[in-house]
C-alpha cells in the first residue's frame, strides 16, 4: 500500500513539473511571436477539433502572442495557432491561422506600404472573391500574406505587367483545387498584328487597404480577381476598346481624387489615363497608358465635355504615377511620357484652370508633337 502511494505520489510531482516546465515556457518565458486578427471577428477556442468550445470573441486589429502551432489533422494544410488573449484574464486557446496575420508577416506588408507611403492613388477597386494578398507580385506560395474577404475595397498604388508562365495559378482556381496557367501564342506569331496585352501578360495591382478593412496596409493582388472601380458618370467615356488606366479628381481637395468605395461620386472634373488592349513595348517594356483625356461637367448643360486629349492616331507613351498638385480651381497634373525623338522619359507638367465657367488646359510647351483639341461632347 505504502509502495502504491509512493509511486503515485512520485507520478503527481513528475506532472506538476511537466505542467510547471509549459507554464514557464508560454507564460514566463515570453511567446515565440505575436499576431494580429485580420477576421473582422474570430473565435480563440478550448481546440482545433470540431467538437471543441469557444472560449474568447476576439476582433480586427486585437494582438495575440502566439504559443504553439499545428496542422489540422482532419484537413491537410490548415494550421492552427494556439494563442494567449490581451484579455483580463489572458485567454489561451487555439485559432485557425487564416483569422491572424503573425508580426513577421505584418511587416512585410507594412514595408511594402512604406516604399509607397508618398505614393497618390491612381485608381480604386475591389476583389471579385476570396483572393490571396501577396509581398510580391507573383504565386509563390511563401509571398501569401492572408486572404482578403470578397467585397473589399482598396486604392490601387501601381500597376505591373508580368509575362504569362505556366505555373499554377492558385488565385483563380476553385478552391482546394490547382488551375494551370495557360500560354496561349501571340497573334504576332501568326502574322495578325500585334497581340493582346491578356495574351502575353498577367497584371497585378499593388494596393493600399483602409485599417477598417486589415491592419496589413498593402500587398499585391492578381488582376483577374480585381474589378476597376471606374465612377459610373464617367465609365461610358471607354470607347474603342480603350481601358481607363488611371482616374483622378480635379475640382476636389479631398485626399480620396479616385472614388475609392464609392462609385456613384458626383459629377465633376477628371484627368483620365487609359490605354488600348494591345502590346507595343518600346525597348522591351510596355507603356502604362497611351491616351490622356481630361473631362469636365457643365452644370448649366448638365452633361459633361472634354477639356483636352490627345488624339486617337497619335498615342503617347507614358508611365505612371500620375501626380495631381494644387488648390481649388487651380490644378497641375504630372506624367512622364517618352519624348518620340529622343527616347528620354520626361515628366510633363499640364496646368488646370479656369476660364469664366469653363475648365481650360495648357500643356507643357514642347508637347505639340501630341495633338491635342477641345470637343464638346
Amino acid at each position: 500500500m505504502k509502495l502504491r502511494f509512493t509511486a503515485l505520489l512520485a507520478l503527481l510531482l513528475l506532472s506538476l513539473f511537466a505542467a510547471g516546465c509549459g507554464l514557464m515556457q508560454g507564460s514566463i518565458l515570453g511567446p515565440n511571436d505575436t499576431a494580429t486578427v485580420i477576421a473582422k471577428t474570430a473565435q480563440i477556442r478550448t481546440g482545433y477539433a470540431v467538437v471543441a468550445s469557444d472560449l474568447l470573441e476576439v476582433k480586427r486589429g486585437d494582438r495575440l502572442d502566439i504559443l504553439d502551432s499545428v496542422e489540422s489533422p482532419d484537413v491537410k494544410g490548415l494550421i492552427w495557432y494556439r494563442v494567449r488573449a490581451h484579455d483580463e484574464t489572458q485567454t489561451e486557446g487555439w485559432i485557425e491561422a487564416q483569422n491572424i496575420i503573425t508580426a513577421g508577416t505584418l511587416q512585410k506588408s507594412k514595408d511594402l506600404a512604406d516604399q509607397y507611403k508618398d505614393q497618390p492613388p491612381q485608381a480604386a477597386g475591389s476583389i471579385r472573391s476570396v483572393s490571396n494578398l501577396r509581398s510580391q507580385p507573383d504565386m509563390s506560395p511563401e509571398n501569401v500574406l492572408f486572404k482578403l474577404a470578397q467585397g473589399s475595397n482598396f486604392e490601387i498604388l501601381a500597376y505591373k505587367f508580368v509575362p504569362k508562365q505556366e505555373a499554377p495559378d492558385v488565385d483563380d482556381a476553385p478552391k482546394g483545387q490547382q488551375k494551370p496557367g495557360q500560354k496561349v501564342k501571340p497573334k504576332e506569331d501568326e502574322d495578325d498584328g500585334p497581340p493582346r496585352m491578356d495574351e502575353k501578360y498577367d497584371m497585378w495591382y499593388l494596393v493600399r487597404l483602409d485599417p477598417a478593412v486589415s491592419p496589413a496596409p498593402a500587398g499585391w493582388l492578381f488582376g483577374r480577381q480585381v474589378e476597376l472601380q471606374v465612377p459610373s458618370d464617367i465609365s461610358f467615356f471607354q470607347a474603342n476598346d480603350r481601358k481607363f488606366i488611371t482616374w483622378q479628381r480635379l475640382d476636389s481637395d479631398s485626399a480620396n481624387k479616385v472614388g475609392a468605395g464609392d462609385k456613384s461620386l458626383a459629377p465633376g472634373s477628371w484627368v483620365i489615363l487609359a490605354r488600348d488592349p494591345y502590346s507595343k513595348p518600346m525597348d522591351g517594356v510596355e507603356p502604362d497608358f497611351d491616351y490622356i483625356l481630361v473631362l469636365s461637367f457643365d452644370k448649366y448643360d448638365q452633361n459633361y465635355y472634354t477639356v483636352w486629349r490627345t488624339t486617337g492616331h497619335k498615342q503617347v507613351f507614358g508611365r505612371l504615377p500620375l501626380k495631381v498638385e494644387g488648390k481649388g480651381d487651380n490644378k497641375t497634373f504630372t506624367v512622364t511620357l517618352r519624348n518620340p525623338q529622343t527616347g528620354a522619359m520626361d515628366e510633363k507638367r499640364f496646368t488646370v484652370f479656369k476660364d469664366k465657367t469653363r475648365l481650360r488646359v495648357t500643356p507643357p510647351e514642347d508637347i505639340g508633337q501630341y495633338e491635342s483639341n477641345e470637343v464638346d461632347d
